[in-house]
């Protein structure tokens, strides 16, 4: 016979389980308090100021009445040789002396990338329009900027001096000139930051991811002052030709290049590349407070998914896209129901026949029934794409959008697609007084960025509208 083996129990005695109940639920008790005390030191995000150099001007003023006005940026392009392409347009920023960014004799034109001169330029006009002295910041600034194409100018001009006189042709600042945290890398050497910079890339989305890593410096009082954004510098042969030959380009434009981009539009034929910079200034309500600032918005919430469904191709299901706007809506406390005839949508309306079908959706599926009492356009339509650069830049809008109490429409959209039902605010600006302001950003590989805004409820830190409409713009109509 074989014995059979005894149980042994490893269980200390109920007693002791008891006991040890308690202690865990006395200790939790401490993780929690612990907690609570995180949340409660969190800092909220003001915006403070903004810069930007786009196809449409290369100061606030001028780009928010364009806006208004429903004024194109997209043009026949100038600096780049076109003969052999499909599409000769797009949106370049013009006037802009690249002398202006030499701050210091740091900072010098010739060495940086047309990507860093736009990100340099806007990232000294949106601490000069939150009134920041950069000398104040010191190891307090950081810098979190988004860039989809990086260098790829200078990518284009030394792959050619390669090919064609060979190796020692090639410049040896190459590499600095075209890494992608070289446009971040410059704003901090330009204004002397000394808190964490960096780049991030994903495509039309990095704007959007870089503002979310910079509330989060903030957030959890790593910095006081984060300048984020985007830049891009993509008009080039080589980057035109690709998206071209990807055939994510608007063709038969070149003639009237201000009807090209059509988001929503039943003949909207895709979208026209744009560059440029937009820089935004993330601050702590205590920085903002302590040295009697004024912010454009408060930061409420941010979300962010992935779709892991194509590398170019949105998912039709837009399944990810609204999880990104639910996220963003729950990051704080807000239902989408009880806020969407307070909010304005900025979106990310491309022009491209699969975007704009499945942001409409997402849109649809976040808000339910009470999509239609919001308010969207996409800016893209006079702007074009900025790639890296769109969101800071469409985030900026929004934030115009709420102190001045106008929204700039989409223009060109003059057959709505039947698959793209929601109020886009065809061709006109309108008077609205939002509480809310949301981007969409969506980028190639399937990224999916969804922010919102709030206005500033304290009037002693809360910017002053600029000004009224323009005389002569087109009439706005009452919400």
């Amino acid at each position: 016979m074989i014995a059979r083996a005894r149980r042994i129990d490893l269980r200390p005695p109920v007693r002791a389980r008891s006991f040890l109940l308690h202690w865990i639920l006395f200790l939790g008790s401490f993780r929690w308090i612990a907690l609570s005390k995180i949340l409660a030191n969190m800092q909220r995000v003001f915006i403070s100021g903004l810069g930007t150099l786009c196809p449409l001007g290369n100061d606030l003023r001028t780009v928010w009445d364009r806006l208004l006005a429903g004024v194109s940026g997209i043009s026949t392009l100038t600096n780049i040789d076109t003969s052999d392409l499909e599409v000769t347009i797009g949106g370049e920023v013009r006037g802009f002396d690249p002398r202006q960014i030499e701050v210091h004799d740091k900072i010098a034109a010739r060495r940086l990338d047309r990507s860093s001169m736009f990100a340099v330029g806007a990232a000294v006009r949106s601490l000069a329009d939150a009134g920041i002295d950069q000398n104040s910041l010191g190891s307090r600034g950081a810098v979190v900027l988004g860039a989809g194409l990086s260098g790829l100018l200078t990518l284009q001009e030394q792959t050619e001096l390669l090919l064609n006189g060979g190796p020692r042709k090639v410049s040896p600042l190459t590499i600095p000139l075209l890494m992608p945290n070289a446009s971040a890398a410059n704003i901090a050497i330009a204004l002397g930051l000394h808190g964490t910079t960096y780049t991030v890339s994903s495509a039309c989305a990095s704007s959007g991811h870089a503002m979310i890593n910079a509330a989060q410096l903030i957030r959890s009082g790593a910095a006081d002052v984060v300048i984020t954004g985007g830049t891009e510098a993509s008009l080039t042969r080589l980057g035109m030709a690709s998206f071209i030959n990807m055939r994510a380009m608007a063709k038969g434009y070149n003639d009237r290049p201000s009807e090209a981009v059509r988001p929503f539009d039943a003949h909207r034929g895709g979208l026209i590349m744009s560059e440029g910079a937009a820089c935004l200034v993330f601050e702590s309500e205590e920085h903002l407070r302590r040295r009697g600032g004024r912010a454009y918005a408060e930061l409420l919430g941010q979300g962010a998914t992935s779709d892991a469904f194509h590398i170019t191709q949105p998912d039709p299901s837009a399944r990810e896209a609204t999880r990104a706007i639910e996220v963003c809506l729950a990051s704080c406390q807000l239902k989408a129901g009880s806020i969407a005839n307070q909010t304005y949508v900025n979106a990310h309306g491309t022009g491209t026949r699969l975007n704009d079908v499945a942001e409409t959706r997402a849109i649809r599926l976040a808000f339910g029934v009470e999509a239609d009492q919001l308010l969207i356009s996409s800016t893209k339509s006079m702007t074009g794409h900025l790639i890296g650069a769109a969101g800071g830049l469409e985030l900026a809008i929004c934030c115009l959008g709420l102190i001045e109490r106008q929204l700039p429409g989409t223009i060109n959209l003059t057959h709505p697609d039947s698959e793209c039902d929601l109020n886009y605010l065809p061709n006109a600006s309108v008077e609205a007084s939002c509480r809310y302001a949301m981007n969409l950003s969506f980028g190639f590989g399937g990224h999916n960025v969804c922010q919102l805004i709030g206005v500033v409820d304290d009037a002693t830190i809360r910017r002053p509208p600029t000004r009224g409409p323009l005389l002569g713009m087109t009439p706005c109509r009452e919400r």
